[in-house]
């Protein structure tokens, strides 16, 4: 009995450890399902986004990402995004790059050093040489993505600048500095801003206009500048004349329609020229070996005659002496300037 007894408790003890064995199996599944359900559920959005947005691109394919973009009826292929932008030979760009707060990391220096008036822009950059001497290791050491020379440059210097990064010659020519200005607006991303700035400089030019009316009607104006020791007079789409004469709309006086391009002039030809309003550039930089030729014209007996000195109506640098004239900022500060003189 006692045997029989011991016999049936062990198949009793045998069959509750399958039903244990059984359960535990049942409850591993159950959670398995749940498990697998619960990452199926998590992952549904993350498959369902993926599918809506464009896969993103590696870090190497987004370096080597390139756009086209159109200056002056030329096609230009640049990378998608110009973080190191160098600036050589183009003071044209320098001066859009401060009109829109762009920050090169390769600028043009005078004498070794930065001009004061791009101070706010070139605080992260090196100098890559003076206006017409770009330092091609310095410019090759700074890796641009664009570089943005004159259109001033020799041949040769185009050539060794190819070599180094995608370049695009700014233009020289005063009229065409909306598009140098939405050409920076594009590389940088800042193409509302540029828009604005050229809308707000166009309004500021009317209102300039229509203050002055025909006040100057029969007022001859000309704009000179002095390099080297010598007065220099442009034609009237040249340096800051399209602001007076085409903007302003005041006559073009005929000595500035003869002008062919920058031409020197004499003492005598400024005093029988006999200008009411003159505007004079003297920059101590371009005139080094001449530093006393602004007091030396200023003090002469014969230009002491003419109207403008007499009627006190000569004005000196009233923007940057350096100032190129035809681009966005001169632009914008001549007017400035000169509206507030012209209407005294």
């Amino acid at each position: 009995m006692k045997r029989s007894f011991w016999i049936a408790g062990l198949v009793v003890l045998f069959v509750l450890a399958l039903t244990a064995c059984g359960g535990k199996g049942n409850n591993n599944q159950t959670a398995d399902s749940a498990a697998t359900s619960g990452a199926a559920a998590n992952a549904a959005p993350s498959a369902t986004a993926g599918a809506a947005q464009e896969p993103s691109s590696s870090p190497a394919e987004a370096e080597s990402a390139t756009r086209t973009i159109e200056y002056l009826g030329e096609q230009y292929t640049v990378p998608a995004k110009a973080e190191r932008i160098v600036i050589t030979g183009a003071m044209e760009a320098m001066e859009d790059a401060l009109v829109l707060d762009v920050h090169p990391v390769g600028a043009i220096t005078f004498g070794g050093a930065f001009p004061e008036r791009f101070a706010a822009i070139t605080d992260q950059a090196e100098s890559i040489g003076e206006k017409t001497e770009p330092n091609f290791e310095t410019i090759l050491k700074l890796k641009p993505d664009v570089i943005l020379g004159t259109t001033k440059f020799k041949s040769e210097v185009v050539e060794q600048l190819k070599k180094i990064a995608p370049l695009i010659q700014v233009s020289h020519i005063s009229g065409n500095w909306e598009a140098n200005l939405i050409l920076m607006g594009e590389l940088t991303g800042k193409q509302d801003q540029a828009q604005a700035e050229i809308a707000k400089y166009k309004a500021d030019l009317d209102s300039a206009k229509a203050q002055l009316g025909d006040k100057l009607k029969n007022q001859k104006v000309v704009a000179l500048r002095i390099r080297a020791g010598q007065m220099f007079i442009y034609p009237a789409n040249v340096f800051i004349n399209p602001i007076l004469y085409e903007g302003l709309g005041l006559s073009v006086p005929s000595e500035v329609e003869a002008a062919k391009a920058q031409e020197a002039i004499s003492v005598e030809q400024l005093a029988a020229m006999n200008p009411d309003i003159l505007f004079l550039q003297f920059a101590a930089d371009e005139n080094a070996e001449a530093a006393t030729a602004l007091k030396d014209l200023q003090n002469n007996p014969i230009i002491q005659k003419i109207n403008a000195m007499k009627n006190d109506k000569t004005f000196v640098n009233v923007i940057d002496p350096l100032a190129e004239g035809g681009p966005a900022w001169s632009r914008v500060q001549f007017l400035k300037a000169a509206a507030e003189q012209l209407n005294k």
